[in-house]
């Protein structure tokens, strides 16, 4: 099976790959995007001061280079086109996963960026609904984006439109019982122009999710409620692909398993970063753990 992946600046369908393996030359583009994001959150983290929820930023950052990368039929000319492909946060605080991808994606400037949490910008630590910065959905309750993706997905279902609708929720957001509510209505429906995708990091805010409400049968309770459940490496940008790439006739569950505040070794699976503060010694030790 083939399938057709860009590799110009606005990622338009232009080249064909295998759906099994992506050619060596796009995996470096993506491994070098990859780490220029988690150089802009660190950055943004910095110079915005206070507390910043970095943790769950850093632990979807390969998910998100690859949606907006190569996956989505979206970009900066048919962002408010019917017939483009639909991305929602669920997990809004992880913000600082999402703007500096728009940015490095071509579709909000860096001057933009540059006004994360100051005083009147568009960009606050959740997002705002508004399509001319591509953003779907307004989210900072947690436990609300799958019903919001499955409303979408129903409506071009309905009108025949071929378009596809991406959710990324967190593992702890799981707890929420409007998830499982959402969760039956999906395969209900039998939705399957939706994936919903969960960043398995496996902290959340109040620590270890499996100290809480112990998530460890995330795959099972999701087939459970009739969805085809696909694990994978979060940060291999193969496994990523093959898992997008697999056309299935139920709604489809990319089980992700992440590492929180992936590529600094002081913050992989630190809950204290889950919204901690980079005083300005913190900062370059992040960014000269990061190098490559």
């Amino acid at each position: 099976m083939k399938l057709r992946i860009s590799q110009d600046k606005y990622y338009k369908l232009t080249e064909v790959y295998d759906m099994n393996e992506l050619p060596n030359h796009v995996l470096k583009r993506l491994s070098d995007e990859a780490y220029q994001v988690r150089n802009k959150i660190l950055e943004l983290s910095f110079k915005s001061g206070g507390g910043q929820h970095i943790g769950g930023g850093m632990s979807m950052v390969e998910i998100m280079c690859y949606l907006y990368g190569l996956k989505l039929n979206l970009n900066i000319k048919n962002k408010n086109s019917f017939d483009r492909d639909r991305f929602i946060l669920s997990k809004g605080h992880g913000v600082l996963g999402f703007y500096p991808v728009l940015n490095k994606y071509g579709f909000i400037s860096d001057e933009l960026l540059s006004t994360y949490k100051t005083e009147g910008s568009e960009l606050i630590s959740h997002p705002i609904r508004n399509l001319d910065n591509a953003i779907e959905s307004s989210n900072g309750s947690l436990g609300h984006g799958l019903s919001y993706g499955l409303g979408i997905s129903l409506g071009l279902k309905s009108l025949n439109v071929k378009s596809k609708v991406y959710v990324l929720l967190g593992d702890g957001e799981c707890n929420e019982g409007s998830v499982w509510e959402a969760a039956m209505s999906g395969s209900a429906l039998n939705l399957t122009n939706i994936t919903c995708i969960i960043d398995n990091n496996r902290f959340q805010s109040d620590g270890p999710t499996n100290e809480i409400i112990n998530c460890v049968d995330l795959e099972n309770r999701w087939k459970a409620f009739g969805w085809e459940v696909i694990k994978i490496d979060g940060h291999d940008f193969n496994e990523i692909h093959r898992a997008f790439s697999l056309t299935l006739d139920k709604p489809k569950l990319i089980l992700a398993s992440t590492i929180k505040g992936k590529g600094v070794d002081f913050m992989e699976n630190n809950n204290a970063w889950h919204h901690g503060r980079l005083t300005e010694v913190l900062y370059q030790e992040a960014i000269k753990a990061l190098e490559p």
